[in-house]
């Protein structure tokens, strides 16, 4: 499985809130950069992850996002499904496989237990894991 860029930057732009959890909000030009990321690619990525009720909004001079939960209750699965169109290895691997194959394919099994072992690793790790088992977020 190869993740896109968007969850890769909103991993890392989440990973910013989480480390200024409880401060207040974050202006998304501190969050780009910090890390290397455009303002407007981040507006872009805020979008799927308030509606996935993860982050909020403040609009003005003095706006920025701050996380809806504590970091340690956001699940990196919840994350990355909110970014990711999908998350499965494979076409057929889903809940609604697209492959006309699938009802016969001998490797189906092999793909459903590859991804739901992703899942539960994914659903297992929150923000707060990922800020303890790194190294300190920059400044």
């Amino acid at each position: 499985m190869r993740l896109s860029r968007k969850a890769e930057c909103g991993t890392r732009a989440l990973l910013q809130l989480a480390a200024n959890y409880g401060k207040g909000v974050v202006p998304l030009s501190d969050i780009a950069a910090r890390e290397g990321i455009s303002v407007k690619y981040l507006e872009q990525l805020m979008m799927p992850l308030r509606k996935a009720g993860l982050v909020t909004g403040t609009r003005g001079a003095l706006g920025g996002y701050s996380l809806k939960k504590p970091p340690w209750e956001i699940r990196i699965g919840e994350l990355l499904r909110a970014l990711e169109e999908r998350l499965e290895p494979t076409d057929c691997s889903g809940d609604l496989p697209s492959c006309e194959r699938s009802g016969r394919c001998k490797a189906r099994p092999l793909w459903v237990h590859l991804s739901r072992a992703v899942q539960r690793a994914l659903d297992e790790l929150t923000l707060q894991d990922l800020l303890r088992q790194g190294p300190p977020v920059s400044d």
